[in-house]
């Protein structure tokens, strides 16, 4: 996976984490040789849990990692959601452009079809 260390966004001054965070080529910021998302482990402390519970859910990241992107996140908890804000909009938006261009007339064909032979309304010939 290429990845470079975050340096600099439109929202995100110039920081490394010390190099816990990683950006990949997809502009995806990640735990730092993983594939864990940054949004995820901010989601998970969001809810309530303490840096050792996500450990736990994400046994690839070490403790001190955990609580450096945690302790960065309380320091500048406005630059980091807005951050996260664009990514989520930019995949709703990736989304959305792959949906609109997908022809699913054969496979909701195919689909009542299986209904239909499954109740029984089928005819044999």
């Amino acid at each position: 996976m290429a990845t470079q260390p975050l340096t600099t966004t439109a929202t995100v001054p110039k920081v490394a984490f010390r190099g816990a965070i990683e950006k990949d080529k997809y502009g995806i910021f990640r735990m730092k040789g993983s594939r864990v998302t940054l949004s995820s482990v901010i989601a998970s402390f969001k809810e309530g849990a303490t840096a050792e519970e996500i450990v736990q859910q994400f046994s690839t990241l070490s403790l001190s990692d955990i609580y450096l992107v945690i302790g960065y996140y309380l320091s500048n908890r406005q630059q980091v959601d807005r951050l996260l804000k664009a990514q989520r909009s930019k995949a709703d938006q990736t989304r959305q452009k792959i949906e609109r261009n997908q022809d699913l007339s054969e496979l909701r064909a195919r689909l009542a079809a299986k209904r239909k032979l499954k109740s029984g309304e089928a005819t044999y010939a």
